[in-house]
């Protein structure tokens, strides 16, 4: 069974990480459409259907997972990398956050940031993926 758990939790991980990398590019690209246009418009949906169908369920989905990787392996409870881990999962949920309220900011046509800032948040997600990755497979301490 923890194979299967592990398997989906990865799959989620893959669908979420997928979002978080796309979500701010389209923020890029919705910065260079005038409010109200159909381009804007357009964008509006994208980012939305990207949020709520892509990113939220697969974000719980690997809550969910995660956690039912750590209660059927009690003992990583007492290894640091797992609370590493943890710390850059949440960082990451809170990327997760302000990329949803970004989005609301552009579906009301309230968008007051350049594309560089979406730039720069753009590379969050890869940031703290990379050190996710290394705390579950190097596991440093």
């Amino acid at each position: 069974m923890y194979d299967w758990i592990k398997a989906l939790h990865v799959i989620s991980i893959i669908a979420w990480m997928a979002g978080l990398l796309y979500l701010p590019r389209l923020f890029v690209y919705h910065c260079q459409a005038p409010a109200g246009s159909e381009t804007s418009e357009t964008f509006k949906v994208m980012e939305r259907r990207l949020l709520r169908a892509i990113m939220n369920p697969a974000m719980i989905a690997a809550y969910v997972f995660g956690i039912a990787m750590i209660v059927l392996t009690p003992e990583w409870m007492k290894q640091g990398w797992l609370h590493a881990k943890l710390l850059f999962v949440l960082l990451l949920t809170v990327s997760h956050m302000m990329m949803a309220r970004w989005r609301r900011d552009f579906a009301e046509d309230r968008n007051t940031r350049p594309q560089r800032f979406y730039r720069i948040a753009n590379e969050v997600p890869t940031l703290l993926m990379i050190g996710i990755v290394i705390f579950v497979i190097v596991k440093p301490f």
